[in-house]
């Protein structure tokens, strides 16, 4: 009988135990499983981690077209014309391939003076305003256009007709003036251009002969008309910050995740750190490798980097900012550093912040962010329409504060009410 009493003994023991090593090995799957489910869902790739040294983000992301801000002002024989635009605009699509083809096919600049470039306002002429001054080969990059050209950055550039060929002119809104002659584009073209230009009337300070204007900076450019501009709602529109933490790499179910006494939610790993602040700014900062951006060498061209980092703002923010969008203002580098610098506009009017703040900032060490920050923010038509003060007005307000300053229009966000209004730059 103990015999057999020992064999139901072994058998049961030996039951139990292939019950727990299946159950165990299940256990294992399972959170196999759910660590590629969140590692899917973040988008990373662990394997592709460890032969990358970074995530990569998203290659459609990073393949959507570049877009940004800009005024322009089309001079025919008799007038000028003006608007303030945006490049993915079908009314700027002439002027873009201009541009396009300009860049492309430009040669060598020459340095010239300040007041060449504005006399090239008053020929038959396109001029271009990015706001703020980017390398030429971003610029060209936002027409769809190529150009190797990144030691020179420009925020105002021309085309102008003279002596029957057209001349290529740059400055960066400081005191680098260039120019080239651009053989591809022909004087018939400016002129075909300037006489088909739908855009309303408009002035350049300096064309006026009242004294006043003579008091502000001589290319601001006045539209005769004022434009219809809506007041915009503004609000964080984080209800959730999960998505931000899986955006960025982070486990939302972490455990090193705590909020302080003053609203920030702190979230801490071995070399990074997130703050999510109150009002809807995003800190991020890393000394290794994360989250970065794709590249074909280690230190990413100013092309890639604009790219990657627009990408990954991008995916950071989805469809959160309602009429509003990011556009780049400065890109600079140094060595394996890059910074990039991002601000919101609306519907080509740009937004700014009453501290003086970039809507977002990006720091690169060779393709690894090692630091940013983006204001969430959400803009919506409230349906009113901004109030803006008459010409005359706004220019003696301007004139009688520094001299020289630039009159333009822009949103300002100093809270939920964000109105249109001249400011003077």
């Amino acid at each position: 009988v103990r015999p057999m009493e020992d064999n139901a003994r072994r058998s049961r023991r030996d039951l139990i135990q292939n019950i727990a090593i299946v159950a165990l090995s299940l256990s294992a799957v399972l959170l196999f499983a759910q660590s590629q489910i969140y590692n899917l869902i973040s988008g990373q790739d662990p394997l592709g981690d460890q032969f990358s040294g970074s995530a990569s983000v998203d290659a459609t992301l990073q393949q959507t077209p570049l877009t940004a801000p800009v005024r322009v002002a089309v001079t025919g024989a008799y007038t000028r014309y003006g608007a303030c635009l945006t490049t993915d605009a079908e009314s700027f699509s002439d002027l873009g391939l201009l541009l396009k083809e300009s860049l492309g096919s430009a040669g060598s600049l020459t340095a010239c003076r300040g007041r060449d470039f504005l006399t090239a306002l008053n020929s038959t002429s396109v001029y271009y305003d990015f706001l703020s001054p980017l390398p030429l080969s971003i610029l060209a990059k936002l027409v769809g256009g190529d150009s190797a050209a990144d030691s020179v950055s420009a925020r105002h550039l021309v085309l102008s007709v003279g002596s029957g060929a057209v001349s290529l002119y740059t400055w960066d809104g400081e005191d680098d003036f260039r120019f080239c002659q651009v053989p591809p584009v022909s004087a018939d073209d400016m002129t075909a251009i300037a006489s088909n230009c739908t855009f309303g009337a408009a002035a350049f300070a300096m064309d006026q002969k009242d004294p006043t204007y003579s008091r502000i900076a001589p290319y601001s450019l006045l539209l005769e008309e004022q434009p219809d501009l809506p007041v915009l709602s503004a609000a964080n529109p984080l209800s959730s910050t999960d998505q931000v933490l899986t955006s960025l790499g982070f486990n939302p179910s972490t455990k090193n995740r705590y909020t302080d006494s003053g609203g920030t939610e702190i979230i801490r790993e071995a070399d990074r750190s997130l703050q999510i602040e109150p009002d809807g700014t995003v800190i991020y900062q890393s000394s290794g490798v994360s989250l970065g951006i794709s590249a074909a060498d280690d230190v990413p061209t100013l092309s890639e980097a604009v790219d990657g980092c627009t990408a990954l703002l991008r995916r950071l923010l989805g469809d959160q900012s309602g009429e509003a969008a990011l556009y780049l203002e400065a890109v600079s580098q140094a060595g394996e550093t890059t910074v990039l610098r991002f601000g919101y506009h609306a519907d080509g009017v740009p937004i700014y912040f009453s501290d003086g703040g970039a809507a977002a900032e990006v720091t690169l060490a060779g393709v690894s962010v090692t630091e940013l920050s983006l204001r969430f923010r959400q803009y919506t038509d409230s349906g009113e329409t901004s109030l803006l003060l008459p010409l005359r007005q706004a220019l003696a307000i301007a004139a009688a504060g520094r001299e020289g300053a630039e009159l333009s229009i822009g949103y300002a966000d100093g809270g939920a009410s964000v109105s249109a209004q001249w400011l003077a730059e």
